[in-house]
């Protein structure tokens, strides 16, 4: 859950810069938001990767077969 927190704190974080970039055309915060967005896509996939491995550890579903 820490890296969920992390994940919506960068996000919360990027408003400032991604509004100065687009609504005031402040070119500097432009590269501010495009190294935050890189910071949140490594933290994405590190997520992804924790629950590729937590959902390995689940039990197996039991899948019912079809009445023929």
């Amino acid at each position: 859950m820490d890296k969920y927190k992390k994940l919506v704190e960068l996000v919360r974080n990027l408003e400032t810069d991604y509004r100065k970039f687009f609504e005031q055309e402040n070119r500097e915060a432009g590269v501010r938001v495009r190294k935050q967005l890189q910071s949140i896509r490594a933290l994405a996939k590190a997520i992804r990767c924790d629950i590729q491995e937590t959902k390995q550890d689940f039990a197996p579903k039991i899948v019912h077969q079809p009445k023929q």
